[in-house]
């Protein structure tokens, strides 16, 4: 018992050296040089921004979903009707205009009840200390802060009443009750007046009456067990209650309150439903998926707390890269080709990104947001798992094309050709950093055997290739590719330097194969996936957005030479089902034991990555002998499952825009590729090789020279000669004039023939001639 009364002299102290700041003007503040001012008002309090509703807009401006943490609109007080500010301090603080923060009787009376239990069950607080509360709740950065600011314990309420006398110095009254009305909760998630006045009577807050003022004052108190739509018998006597209040104090007269008491507060409610979150949005999962994008980018924040916070706040503009359009396409091609409630529960997720930006234009899955029930999932199979992403799946032979630019990258012809049997154990494979062998990788092929050059191997997709290839470039080259293409592990963690790497054996999202496609189709520029292309703050002002960090990864010459290959699995290879009236690139993708297929392609504007699996495993549940919407499967394949769905959503995206080929791989960069031998007659060597080496080609001078017409020391001619088609990369000898001009050829002698004489034999012995 001593303890507390110990307890409550202390409290009580600090309340009266609070109270008497006020009319004292701070004497003895004064006297405290270098120690903390009543007056010296926290950072967390001084005009800190409420939590208001963020919109996110699509490409076209249109809306794809508002999201808030606390539903409010703030208002200036000239916004609120004067009801409503007279309600509320009527009855929470009908001393609010004489006092300086604190309410000395109010405090006694709390203080006496509180002594007596030890701790804080009776407020007493007044309005400024109920803003200094919910202020303190709504900017703490932590769960500790927040558990501190609402902590029912003497220390916390000592620190809020030097806080509500720092605010009564700092701001008019008038400012301290807007800020309040625009804090406060009203239950059923209205934060803030203009939020109350919206969700229960579908108006605006300086449209409010005597009654629905009265209402929502009395709702403070208790704004869950007072909650008008739940417990409307209880709020309508609490109104009444406020009512009488404001007669008492000469806010209305009893007229008036009467009149008001007599309205049935649940027939004149008018609930006005306002959707939050992604949930309810058309593009859900890229809704998340922005949102997950912020708190994980540190251009929002330097730690997660301070992400956290600024999408707390809310109050932003987010305009992202998503196409509305074509979002609705890829959601139809999903949907038609596997249902989202399809009895063989596979999966299906399709992402696209911009060349050249990183912007993020669609994501799609057949799957409706939710926790429960067959055909929904929180889950974005589009994405890595920090962005609330799974855990990926293998990405099969669409991984080839990181083994095919390293390839070219290290010098390798274009026309390069290896004898690939249908299956073959490959041995002398060893960690490219640690120099430790791997154990034999057998390989087997399901699209044929023989010989195979890179255009046809790619085409056709013929494993035993590939691994031989991936034999010569080694396993580092291929991956650093891969990985500065935006490709990891969808758990974060990166790809492993394995013989199986070319084959896709590593689990990765479709948005990551989507920017990788992308990459070649700039040309082997890299922008990483930005979901946004500006974020404005709730005062207008525009904070831009995170940079997609785009640069070259790999040679132009490189990447479009893979882009020349890539078109041959559309003209003559597994995709050539799939053309879209343009040139295309793509590649199709089928894991082992057909657990998943993908599609991944791309013109210079447009890239997509399709895949089509099993949530529950893949290699559990594979795409073999089962129906699928329908049609009995037999064994799945990218070309024939994914394929189509890339298609249409190509061909969705890419309609109105201009035909653009491919660029041409430049001959004196990649080898192998059709050039023509130039003419170099008269040419001295040096320019020669000049000339060559414009085309692709390499120069070499015959041991010998030769006579001609040219002058000495230039090319008289070359072998082969001008005009003829040779690869890139190969030897031409060029053959130097020593000056002097060859004799003119002999003219050619004619032998005039003579006339053979006509004999007439003699006649014989007793003939008559």
């Amino acid at each position: 018992m001593l303890g507390r009364l110990v307890l409550v002299a202390v409290a009580c102290g600090v309340i009266f050296a609070g109270m008497l700041l006020p009319v004292a003007g701070g004497i003895a503040l004064a006297a405290r040089d270098g120690s903390q001012s009543f007056t010296a008002l926290p950072n967390v309090l001084d005009a800190a921004p409420l939590p208001q509703p963020t919109i996110l807009l699509a490409k076209d401006g249109s809306r794809i979903a508002e999201v808030f943490t606390e539903n409010r609109t703030s208002v200036p007080l000239s916004s609120m009707a004067t009801p409503i500010r007279q309600a509320i301090v009527a009855i929470e603080d009908s001393r609010y205009y004489e006092h300086g923060g604190i309410d000395l009787r109010g405090t006694l009376r709390a203080l006496k009840s509180n002594s007596q239990a030890g701790s804080i069950r009776q407020g007493g607080s007044t309005l400024t200390q109920q803003y200094v509360k919910n202020t303190l709740i709504v900017n703490a950065r932590t769960a500790q802060e927040r558990e501190g600011a609402s902590a029912r314990t003497i220390s916390r309420k000592i620190r809020e009443l030097r806080l509500a006398i720092a605010v009564e110095q700092k701001y008019s009254k008038d400012e301290i009750l807007e800020r309040y009305l625009n804090t406060v909760y009203f239950g059923d998630g209205a934060y803030g007046i203009q939020a109350a006045a919206q969700r229960y009577f579908g108006i605006n807050a300086s449209e409010l009456n005597l009654a629905q003022a009265a209402t929502l004052a009395g709702v403070v108190q208790q704004p869950v067990g007072l909650n008008p739509r739940r417990f409307p018998v209880k709020a309508q006597a609490r109104r009444n209650v406020v009512l009488q209040r404001m007669v008492d104090l000469g806010y209305i007269t009893a007229d008036s309150a009467t009149k008001a008491s007599k309205i049935s507060l649940s027939k004149s409610l008018r609930i006005t439903e306002k959707r939050n979150g992604c949930t309810t949005s058309y593009a859900a999962y890229f809704c998340d998926y922005v949102l997950s994008f912020i708190k994980k980018d540190s251009f929002f924040g330097e730690t997660a707390e301070d992400r956290e916070a600024f999408l707390r706040r809310g109050g932003l503009t987010i305009k992202t890269t998503l196409d509305p359009a074509l979002q609705a396409a890829a959601q139809k091609a999903v949907d038609t080709a596997i249902p989202r409630k399809d009895k063989s529960r596979k999966a299906v997720a399709v992402s696209s990104v911009q060349p050249g930006t990183g912007g993020v234009l669609v994501m799609a899955q057949n799957r409706i947001w939710g926790t429960s029930g067959r055909g929904k999932t929180t889950v974005n199979f589009n994405v890595n798992t920090k962005y609330g992403g799974s855990l990926g799946a293998q990405a099969g032979s669409t991984f080839k094309v990181f083994v095919l630019a390293a390839a070219l990258d290290q010098g390798l012809p274009i026309t390069t050709t290896l004898n690939s049997p249908s299956s073959r154990t490959f041995t002398g494979f060893v960690d490219c950093t640690t120099g430790a062998p791997f154990a034999p990788y057998r390989v087997q092929n399901s699209t044929g055997s023989g010989t195979y050059s890179m255009k046809t191997a790619t085409a056709n997709s013929v494993n035993t290739f590939f691994v031989a290839l991936e034999k010569k470039t080694g396993l580092c080259r291929p991956k650093e590719i891969a990985e500065a293409m935006g490709v990891t592990q969808a758990t974060g963690t990166p790809l492993k330097r394995v013989p199986s790497f070319v084959l896709g054996s590593q689990a990765v999202s479709p948005l990551a194969m989507a920017e990788a496609y992308a990459t070649f189709a700039a040309r082997g520029t890299h922008c990483r996936s930005v979901p946004m292309s500006e974020v404005v703050d709730r005062d207008g002002i525009s904070l831009g957005a995170p940079s997609a960090d785009c640069k070259e990864v790999i040679r132009p010459a490189v990447a479009d030479a893979v882009n020349q290959l890539l078109t041959s699995v559309m003209t003559i290879g597994t995709g050539k089902s799939l053309k879209i009236g343009r040139p295309v690139a793509g590649k199709t993708g089928t894991t082992n034991e057909n657990a998943a297929v993908w599609f991944c392609g791309h013109t210079p504007q447009l890239a997509t990555a399709v895949w089509i699996g099993d949530p529950r495993g893949g290699q559990r549940y594979p795409i073999r002998d089962i129906t699928i919407n329908g049609t009995f499967i037999t064994k799945g394949y990218g070309g024939r499952l994914a394929g189509p769905i890339w298609r249409d959503v190509m061909v969705a995206g890419l309609k109105d825009q201009p035909v653009i080929d491919f660029t041409k791989p430049d001959p004196t960069q990649i080898a192998g590729l059709q050039t023509t031998v130039p003419d170099l007659r008269g040419l001295d060597p040096a320019a020669a090789f000049a000339v060559l080496t414009t085309a692709g080609l390499k120069g070499e001078v015959g041991q010998y020279r030769v006579q001609s017409t040219q002058p000495e020391n230039t090319v008289a001619y070359s072998y082969p000669g001008r005009g003829a088609y040779v690869t890139s990369g190969r030897v031409v000898k060029i053959y130097l004039s020593d000056g002097t001009t060859p004799p003119p050829p002999p003219l050619p002698t004619f032998v005039i023939p003579t006339p053979t004489p006509t004999l007439t034999p003699l006649p014989t012995p007793g003939q008559t001639p």
